[in-house]
């Protein structure tokens, strides 16, 4: 889709279908029309057509294409663009009676995402999902030859250069995927090399202000705008609050309803990030209309991800973009009405079960009360043991120091006494100057 100045005009089409209402797809269509707009094109028209099942040949029927044809030529839109995945013979379908440019919702995605990507891994990424999107559709990009086969001297050829272009694709696609896991291997390098420290992973819809929140956590400037997959890559930086531990907070890519598979298998590398992590924030914009549907697809990805719940916190963003009262439907139980499974207002609580919090990454109303529940986090995956480090084991004390929260150190003639909170991970590395284990052995012998 063009991003000049002169902005493309744009029809974009959805389909009421009976497990649909139409309110669910009205809803769509306006994300469709956001995503049109971040690429770059306005939208001079929304259509909804109405089956019970979509048509084989043209998915809206050949009598709403004719429609659109006529509406297309009234608004003077050179691209149609509908929401749901279309077939090769369904877009050529469309092309021939629209006489227009006829995308749908993942080739969309998939040129956002083009014009977004930056670094060497989300390009990678991209043009991986865009080769595997394309493949299948590359007989029409060859269709003037196809038409030619049969005429004197030209016999052929259409079928040949198709298979040309074919073989090259999957010779790229190839290459690509050897590049994606080169950069795996390196990404899971400096995972080992952050095994000290605690890992914090944002992940959540796109726009849900997962940027805001990251630099609200690591005072750092990552790019925060008000756009759908306003970045792509993840980001990871030191937290800027003093925690039992060293801190890291890595933002992710956001989910979207309908997310291309191509482009989920690609950005998977990326989405490990959240899978290694020591603990999951998933944020989501409690503002928005559709809150609990946005909530929904960020559940079911994380569920495709195999992340445990337990290792989930709610964090319901943009709180101060409505009434305060709103708040109290999101707001954390209180123990009782927790035991119970209540929400604050009595009802059912949406999030049984998980930790969740409410704030505003924006003005940073709220954030004290995240900060609180990442630090019970961290101090739940440790203990607080008395250790006595011989004088002569420097390396010993400059490792606890850099592992460990140490609350209290006196140094004696012979060895050091420390009182420290020590991650569970490392308590093996310093279980020989363990008091409680010296004492132990004493009582044995």
């Amino acid at each position: 889709m063009s991003n000049n100045k002169v902005r493309e005009k744009v029809i974009a089409v959805g389909l009421i279908l009976p497990d649909r209402t139409r309110s669910a797809a009205e809803e769509q269509l306006d994300e469709l029309q956001q995503l049109i707009e971040t690429a770059g094109g306005v939208v001079v028209a929304k259509v909804l057509a109405k089956r019970l099942a979509p048509d084989a040949a043209t998915w809206i029927g050949s009598g709403k294409a004719a429609e659109i044809k006529r509406m297309a030529a009234r608004q003077k839109a050179a691209l149609v663009v509908f929401d749901d995945d279309l077939s090769p013979a369904q877009a050529r379908n469309l092309e021939t009676i629209i006489e227009a440019g006829v995308i749908d919702r993942s080739a969309l995605i998939l040129d956002i995402f083009a014009g977004r990507a930056r670094s060497r891994e989300a390009k990678t990424q991209v043009e991986l999902a865009q080769l595997e999107y394309r493949l299948p559709r590359l007989t029409r990009q060859w269709s003037h030859l196809e038409r030619q086969a049969g005429g004197i001297g030209t016999r052929g050829v259409g079928e040949t250069q198709l298979e040309i272009d074919r073989r090259i694709v999957r010779n790229r696609i190839s290459q690509l995927k050897d590049e994606l896991k080169k950069i795996e291997r390196t990404r899971e390098t400096q995972r080992k090399a952050r095994n000290a420290v605690f890992t914090v992973a944002l992940v959540g819809y796109t726009n849900a202000g997962k940027s805001t929140l990251f630099n609200r956590l690591t005072g750092g400037e990552a790019w925060a705008v008000d756009k759908l997959f306003a970045t792509l890559d993840a980001k990871s930086q030191r937290a800027a609050f003093p925690m039992p531990r060293q801190t890291v907070i890595i933002d992710t890519v956001g989910f979207i309803r309908k997310l291309p598979h191509d482009l989920v298998a690609s950005f998977r590398s990326t989405m490990e990030e959240a899978v290694a992590a020591d603990l999951v924030m998933h944020v989501i914009d409690a503002s928005h209309p559709q809150v609990e549907e946005q909530r929904a697809v960020g559940d079911e990805v994380l569920r495709d991800l195999g992340i445990p719940r337990e290792r989930v916190v709610e964090v319901y963003n943009k709180v101060d973009l409505f009434d305060a009262p709103l708040t109290r439907r999101f707001a954390p139980p209180s123990p009782r009405s927790a035991r119970r499974g209540e929400s604050a207002s009595g009802g059912r609580r949406p999030d049984e079960g998980r930790s969740a919090v409410t704030l505003s990454a924006l003005t940073g109303d709220g954030v004290d009360r995240l900060l609180e529940i990442l630090r019970e986090r961290e101090l739940a995956g440790g203990e607080v043991v008395r250790l006595a480090i011989p004088n002569d084991r420097g390396r010993a004390l400059a490792l606890l120091h850099e592992v460990a929260e140490v609350h209290e150190q006196r140094t004696g003639e012979r060895t050091t006494a420390v009182t420290a909170w020590i991650p569970r991970n490392f308590l093996h590395a310093f279980a020989e100057f363990s008091v409680a284990d010296s004492q132990k052995r004493a009582k044995v012998s």
